[in-house]
C-alpha cells in the first residue's frame, strides 16, 4: 500500500492517504502501480467527458475534458516538457541546458512547446470518434507511464534527484510485470491500438535519444516528456483519417 498511495501521490492530485516514511528508491519500487496510476486517470478523464457531452456541445465538452485531464495531474508532465523545450532545444552547452531545465522559470521554447502540445491534444480528442473514447483514454495515459519505467533504465543526466532515485529502486522485475495492464488494454484496442503504442514508443524513444545527445543522459523533466508526447502521439493516431 505504501508504494501504491506513493505512486498515486507522485502523478496525481488524487487523495492518497497520508504515507509512512519514504527511503531512498522507493519512487522505483513505487513504479509498478504507474500504469495502475493511468488508468485511474484515463478512468476518471472519460466518466467527465461523457458528462459533459450530456450538457455541452462538443468544443466546450472537449475543452473540459482536456482541463479535467490536466487537472488530475497537477500539471506535472506538463512542465517537465516546458523545461525540456526550454533546455534540450538552448544553443548553450550541455552543463547550461541542465541549469536552464532546473530553472523554475518558463522561457519562450517552453511556452510554445506548451501551446502546441495543448492545442494539438485539443483538436485530436475533438477529431476521435466518440464511440472509440473510452479505449483511446484509458490507454493514452496508462501505455505513456510504462514508457517512463523503460526510461529510466537509460543514463542519468545527473547523479542526484528525482530521475536517479527513481532509477535507483526500479528493478526489471517490475518494468515487466507493469506492463500487464497496457498490453491488456492493446489486445482489447485491436490493430488500432497496436499502431498507436507503436508510434508512441517510437516517439519516446525519439525524445530519449535527443535527450542523451543534448544533455548526455534523462532527467525527470525528460519523463515528463516522454508522458506529454506518448499521449499525444496516441490521441493524433486515432483522430487521423
Amino acid at each position: 500500500m505504501k508504494y501504491l498511495q506513493l505512486a498515486f501521490s507522485l502523478l496525481t492530485i488524487l487523495p492518497a492517504g497520508s504515507l509512512r516514511k519514504t527511503e531512498p528508491g522507493d519512487t522505483g519500487r513505487a513504479a509498478f502501480w504507474f500504469p495502475l496510476v493511468g488508468v485511474t486517470v484515463g478512468f476518471i478523464t472519460v466518466v467527465g467527458w461523457g458528462i459533459f457531452k450530456l450538457i455541452f456541445p462538443l468544443i466546450p465538452t472537449t475543452v473540459l475534458t482536456l482541463a479535467l485531464w490536466v487537472i488530475l495531474t497537477g500539471g506535472l508532465h506538463l512542465d517537465g516538457l516546458a523545461d525540456c523545450c526550454d533546455g534540450l532545444l538552448s544553443a548553450a552547452r550541455p552543463e547550461r541546458r541542465l541549469k536552464i531545465m532546473s530553472d523554475p522559470h518558463i522561457g519562450t521554447f517552453g511556452i510554445v512547446g506548451l501551446v502546441f502540445v495543448l492545442l494539438l491534444k485539443l483538436s485530436a480528442l475533438y477529431a476521435i470518434d466518440p464511440t472509440r473514447m473510452f479505449q483511446v483514454v484509458l490507454l493514452a495515459p496508462t501505455l505513456s507511464r510504462w514508457y517512463v519505467l523503460l526510461a529510466a533504465k537509460q543514463p542519468l543526466a545527473r547523479t542526484e534527484g528525482m530521475a536517479a532515485d527513481f532509477a535507483a529502486g526500479l528493478s526489471r522485475k517490475s518494468i515487466f510485470a507493469a506492463a500487464v495492464i497496457p498490453l491488456a488494454l492493446i489486445v482489447w484496442g485491436g490493430w488500432d491500438s497496436l499502431l498507436a503504442g507503436t508510434l508512441a514508443s517510437l516517439a519516446a524513444s525519439g525524445i530519449i535519444i535527443f535527450s542523451r545527445s543534448r544533455i548526455g543522459g534523462v532527467t525527470g523533466d525528460v519523463f515528463g516528456s516522454i508522458i506529454e508526447i506518448s499521449e499525444l502521439t496516441i490521441l493524433m493516431t486515432y483522430a487521423a483519417r
